[in-house]
């Protein structure tokens, strides 16, 4: 199978994310969440490591998410009926998301603590 142009590859993975926040709620709550960030990071002029920071966590929450749709998307085609040990691997998953945005929380209130207060 021969590799489609580099164009085409991004464009693919563009759709891929204009896919998630079309149809992915909690993706499309995380995506808030990281422009709420973009402006409290030139609201609060935050320094180059906290800014670095708080995109990083940012970008890992939705990225953790992608790979949850994924891995749940493959789990449906797999086992379109109820089986105890896709819902497992379902709910790892969605627990992965979790410690990310737990530890992204963590982090921002860490970065953010010094401007606010």
């Amino acid at each position: 199978m021969q590799k489609p142009p580099v164009h085409k590859s991004f464009l693919n993975a563009l759709r891929g994310i204009l896919l998630m926040v079309k149809t992915e709620r909690n993706f499309q709550l995380e995506l808030a969440a990281f422009f709420i960030n973009i402006f409290l990071i030139f609201y609060f002029k935050l320094s180059a490591v906290d800014t670095a920071l708080i995109l990083m966590v940012s970008l890992a929450v939705l990225s953790a998410e992608i790979f949850n749709t994924a891995i749940e998307k493959i789990c449906d085609i797999v086992q379109p009926d109820f089986d105890q040990r896709i819902g497992f691997i379902k709910d790892i998953t969605a627990g992965a998301v979790l410690v990310m945005a737990a530890g992204s929380f963590v982090v921002g209130v860490i970065v953010y603590w010094k401007y606010v207060f």
